[in-house]
């Protein structure tokens, strides 16, 4: 489940955020309490100013926010965005929260904010995530080199892209509404 990123969340997603595992290949530090606000801050900040759309991923069974999710760079006359900046709490992973994020927020860009493209990007070193747009089944579209600076490793990231258009909107419903079943029936 998702709901809009708010100051509710924070002590939820504190917690979360405290594991090295999820933090390893996340593009912006968030290792303090001091990191944390400044990265809850600039969600709620790009949120309000209509730059981001920053989500909180909701555990059904507690109702607590177990990780997070943007749309970003949002190019309305295009017609696109990229799903970004998403983690969640290991505890959480192989549970299908990340399928039903991605088939909420792959929803609303393709069917509500009419979409032609929705791209994600990673660091291509992490090959959970590439697996994880790979299953989706996002389309991978290449490496960009020494594409952005990040606070770990030797600083530099190569960034592996993938997208969903429109027209493969479709089929990736269906397989990420079949997974979803398949984690339902399973919990």
């Amino acid at each position: 489940m998702l709901e809009p990123l708010a100051e509710r969340h924070a002590a939820d997603l504190l917690e979360a955020a405290r594991e090295p595992e999820i933090r390893r290949w996340m593009p912006y530090a968030i290792r303090s309490r001091d990191e944390f606000a400044a990265w809850l801050e600039d969600g709620l900040a790009q949120a309000a100013a209509g730059r981001e759309g920053a989500f909180a991923t909701i555990e059904r069974a507690s109702g607590r926010a177990i990780g997070s999710s943007r749309y970003m760079a949002l190019r309305r006359k295009h017609r696109g965005l990229e799903i970004g900046h998403t983690w969640l709490a290991s505890a959480a992973w192989r549970t299908g929260a990340n399928v039903e994020a991605k088939l909420l927020m792959l929803g609303h860009a393709f069917e509500g904010l009419d979409c032609l493209r929705v791209e994600f990007k990673t660091d291509a070193r992490n090959e959970r995530s590439r697996a994880a747009l790979a299953a989706l089944p996002a389309r991978f579209e290449g490496v960009l080199r020494s594409h952005m600076l990040v606070p770990y490793g030797d600083g530099v990231r190569d960034s592996a892209y993938y997208s969903v258009i429109w027209t493969e909107w479709p089929q990736v419903r269906e397989r990420l509404r079949a997974r979803l079943a398949r984690h339902s029936a399973t919990s």
